[in-house]
């Protein structure tokens, strides 16, 4: 069996949790970490059973025991490092948020051409069985009429923000902010199902630090609209709505989604409709959430493809144009953009 060989870089929770799907995979094989220090790269290695160390990340992208490498860095690091890599001729399968902007994915995509190589946003929600479902399933709600996502946790790293103490997650220098960790999550697989918005209007609450909060944008589609919600400042319950003239698709988590039911519209003899019951559509998860993805990748790279079908590039540039515009209206301004 064809393997693939992974190196990572950032050594968090995340890469704990992709490590861990990635080996739901026969064909994953993780025999690098890269980080800023020697004591943590030997950590991480001793904990995951890594045999090799990379204080460089140029060094690791170098290596002949790497193919693909993992990004999992801040996110202003992530276009400086994915083009460093694909530069040495490595695959990249890179952390969302893609980049810090949009200006900065085009020039990770031209890469990726230019060194012809793969380049895929690890975006879970969209490689999800039941995500896949419902894209199946549009065509039974008849004409779409609306969109409508809501992700909002309160971040356990608020109360420190409320105390004086800035996180990471706060932080514009590393391009962080509400929409950039959590609000994508309700955007992506909005433009993964009707594209690129005709048009945006965004409100939402901005931190002293300069970073988001939470948003709620509203999106204008032909014949449609949508509307996303999204916070790291206050929790909600609220489930994810695909509206539709003939029947809705209700998801239960947006960015990890294992129940979605189809509730028909059921006309009555005096023209009126009445809702029908729904009808359970999921399909149980049979790998961690991460492991999707991470197949993913790696078909890409045995069958010799160079680019997602789902994740694909464009979506990965249409989330990032979107966001930056909803940073525009809200008046966030990362460093990355200047």
């Amino acid at each position: 069996m064809k393997k693939v060989r992974f190196g990572v870089i950032g050594t968090n929770n995340i890469t704990d949790w992709v490590i861990q799907g990635g080996r739901e995979d026969e064909r994953f094989e993780l025999t690098a970490v890269c980080s800023r220090t020697q004591e943590r790269a030997t950590e991480f290695a001793a904990k995951h059973g890594i045999p090799h160390t990379f204080t460089s990340l140029e060094e690791m992208a170098a290596s002949d025991h790497v193919d693909a490498i993992y990004i999992a860095t801040p996110n202003y690091c992530h276009a400086e490092q994915a083009i460093l890599c694909m530069s040495h001729g490595k695959h990249v399968l890179c952390e969302k948020p893609f980049a810090s902007n949009a200006r900065e994915a085009s020039a990770m995509i031209a890469a990726a051409r230019q060194y012809d190589v793969i380049l895929m946003e690890a975006m879970i929600s969209t490689l999800n069985p039941n995500f896949l479902r419902v894209k199946e399933e549009l065509s039974t709600l008849g004409t779409l009429r609306r969109y409508f996502a809501s992700y909002c946790q309160y971040s356990s790293r608020y109360d420190k923000f409320k105390e004086g103490i800035i996180l990471n997650a706060f932080k514009p220098e590393l391009s962080n902010g509400a929409v950039m960790d959590i609000g994508i999550y309700t955007i992506y697989p909005m433009i993964a199902l009707f594209g690129r918005p005709q048009s945006i209007e965004a409100q939402g609450v901005v931190l002293h630090t300069g970073v988001d909060g939470q948003g709620a944008v509203n999106f204008r589609y032909p014949g449609m609209d949508a509307t996303v919600l999204y916070s790291k400042i206050a929790n909600s319950f609220l489930p994810t709505e695909i509206e539709g003239e003939e029947g809705n698709l209700v998801i239960d988590h947006i960015h990890i989604a294992r129940q979605v039911d189809f509730i028909p519209r059921v006309p009555t003899a005096q023209g009126q409709s009445q809702q029908a019951t729904c009808q359970s559509l999921n399909i149980p998860l049979s790998h961690s959430p991460y492991y999707y993805e991470v197949k993913e990748f790696t078909d890409l790279v045995i069958s010799g493809q160079r680019e997602s079908s789902i994740n694909t590039l464009d979506n990965s540039l249409a989330t990032m144009e979107v966001i930056d515009e909803i940073r525009r209206q809200l008046g966030v301004t990362y460093p990355a953009d200047l």
